[in-house]
């Protein structure tokens, strides 16, 4: 149970060699620069990972979400702002259209989101409706020739300023809340949709976010994803997916913390010795090492899980609680890794500082660390 085949050992060996050769050094630069990875996102999709669970029919790799899961932690270990790049482009843009798309859509734009032609995004967050995914402003009305017609704004959009393929969602009967909600693919070249707003945050600097403004946004009536009004059936099922790719982005920081903490604990002293003699630091690194444990079964678990379209609630219920865990051991982590270098934790010439800015947004996107107990515990008590 707790071994990986040779296939996963060898997908994740793959994985780390290259991460750490070929993402980590140029990490400072890029978080610093701001400056979005096209490079490395190039050769992520050369190496097959932005398609890791696309069959291969549609371009992608024909891996299962294991396979994902441990070739992402290894990339956030590096870089968790190029992490989230492939996150989206296998959970949040690949996935549903994978899952509910036509045998056309799964053709037409499964195979340049797997083999990088071009970025995808989720577009699901509005100023409105963030935890409440149900409360959804943006309108969509039919026109004559059955085509749609988008009209609002999305807001904290990964991957918005970059994105070729949106999947996003819109309203028919506002008023209705989640039982009028609609799903589409949308293109950018598309008349009436633009970028807005690009943000200025706290960490995963290299990833942009940004606000997508659709303006009369016209849809043709092929690109309706599942069926009407079945849209938010779609998102939750995807925001599962997205989970387990931010539990594997948690446990990359969280990991790549410890690392660091016990390097620096064998070779910082005080009072005549290394601070690894002191019982408080050995404490400090016993507790991070026990929780990354934890939140990685719980990760693999969910991703075996998720992988078998017969346990949908299962699979959720797995899948919110390995974010939970996941998502708080790392911000568990880069905090205590801050504790343990000391005044040289909150300086940006050293790493640690990086990570607890990169750590706090994991408990915060793809459902809050409180909704995800929310659903573990309607889980629990029907």
């Amino acid at each position: 149970m707790f071994d990986l085949s040779p296939d996963h050992q060898q997908i994740r060996d793959l994985a780390r060699d290259y991460a750490r050769q070929k993402i980590a050094p140029g990490a400072t630069e890029r978080d610093n620069s701001h400056r979005f990875p096209a490079e490395i996102v190039k050769e992520l999709a050369e190496m097959g990972f932005l398609g890791m669970f696309v069959p291969t029919e549609y371009g992608g790799a024909g891996l299962d979400i294991l396979a994902y899961v441990l070739a992402l932690e290894e990339v956030c270990y590096a870089d968790a702002g190029v992490g989230v790049i492939m996150s989206v482009q296998n959970s949040l843009a690949g996935w549903p259209i994978l899952a509910f798309g036509t045998e056309e859509q799964k053709h037409k734009y499964l195979t340049p989101l797997a083999t990088g032609e071009k970025i995808g995004c989720y577009a699901l967050t509005e100023p409105d409706a963030g935890s409440d995914a149900g409360s959804q402003k943006t309108k969509v009305t039919v026109d004559g020739n059955g085509d749609y017609v988008l009209n609002g704004t999305k807001m904290w959009i990964t991957n918005g300023p970059q994105a070729g393929i949106i999947v996003t969602y819109a309203n028919l009967e506002p008023e209705q809340r989640h039982r009028g909600v609609c799903a589409f693919i949308v293109e950018k070249e598309y008349p009436g949709y633009r970028v807005g707003k690009i943000e200025e945050k706290m960490g995963i600097a290299c990833s942009s976010t940004s606000e997508l403004v659709f303006e009369d946004l016209r849809v043709p009536k092929e690109n309706l994803l599942h069926d009407e009004r079945k849209g938010f059936n779609v998102a939750m099922a995807t925001l599962d997916g997205g989970r387990i790719g931010i539990a594997a982005q948690a446990l990359g920081i969280a990991q790549r913390a410890l690392d660091l903490s016990i390097s620096h604990a064998r070779t910082r002293r005080t009072f005549g010795k290394p601070i690894a003699d002191h019982q408080a630091i050995q404490w400090k690194i016993a507790d991070m090492a026990s929780r990354i444990e934890s939140a990685r079964l719980l990760t693999w678990k969910a991703a075996v899980l998720k992988s078998n379209p017969n346990l949908g609630k299962e699979a959720s219920y797995a899948c919110s609680m390995a974010k939970l865990m996941a998502s708080e051991t790392a911000n568990f982590c880069a905090y205590e890794a801050v504790q343990i270098f000391g005044g040289y934790g909150y300086s940006r010439e050293y790493e640690v500082e990086r990570l607890y800015r990169d750590a706090r947004i994991t408990t915060l996107y793809e459902g809050t660390s409180e909704i995800q107990r929310l659903v573990i515990a309607k889980s629990l008590l029907g």
